[in-house]
């Protein structure tokens, strides 16, 4: 697995990679037991919104209130994507390799790294105790007819939180890391001074050269202009 150091601000990085698309089942038969079912349906509904971000939607989207549910639901599987496919991902690999910029030294890097993975895991365990909280709470709807839409929304969430937490956890534990520095990295520190019309063409150039389809809308999305 290849995770790349992004400079995207004066002293700030984000991490990035992206994952080949993997074979999906349809006919997949959903595990026993109410927590393996629900992290089957969230898995399921990555994949979906992976297919729709890669290739658009396969069918045109049901009409109606399902339809628009279905719709908000994927786009927001979709943004919980952009921000957590590494640590979804880091939950089963066994070595990646850590691409720096060039002009910072490979234990700074690897700094780097551990410190945004301790960041990550402090993070999601903080919101997974949160949601889990909610979804008690929402509980106390299901006395009132119809889906509890409330309880679904914690639900997921507590999935999300915890692959994430698992994922930094084993990036941090798991993973035997080798660094590679990448000059093309370093070209992104020097395109943060321009206005965005003159960045973009440079940013595309890196792109290009790292072989990265998905990482100029991660890089307009994350980087602050010093």
């Amino acid at each position: 697995m290849d995770v790349y150091l992004v400079p995207v601000g004066a002293d700030r990085y984000e991490l990035y990679c992206e994952v080949a698309e993997e074979p999906h089942g349809e006919a997949d038969v959903p595990p026993e037991g109410f927590i393996r079912r629900l992290v089957h349906r969230f898995q399921q509904m990555i994949a979906e919104a992976e297919r729709e971000r890669r290739h658009g939607p396969a069918v045109a989207p049901p009409r109606g209130w399902a339809g628009r549910v279905r719709a908000r639901t994927l786009r927001w599987v979709a943004e919980s994507i952009a921000e957590q496919r590494l640590l979804w991902h880091l939950r089963s690999q066994q070595a990646g390799c850590l691409y720096y910029p060039d002009d910072v030294t490979e234990d700074r890097a690897t700094e780097l790294l551990r410190q945004q993975l301790g960041r990550d895991y402090d993070k999601h365990r903080f919101w997974l105790a949160i949601d889990l909280i909610g979804f008690v709470v929402s509980g106390l709807l299901a006395v009132i007819p119809g889906p509890n839409l409330i309880a679904y929304y914690f639900a997921f969430r507590l999935v999300g939180h915890y692959l994430s937490m698992r994922g930094a956890r084993r990036g941090l534990s798991g993973v035997s890391w080798r660094a590679e520095p990448s000059a093309p990295l370093t070209e992104l520190r020097h395109v943060l001074a321009l206005d965005p019309q003159a960045r973009a063409p440079r940013v595309h150039a890196v792109a290009a050269t790292l072989r990265l389809e998905h990482f100029v809308s991660f890089f307009q999305r994350s980087a602050v202009s010093t």
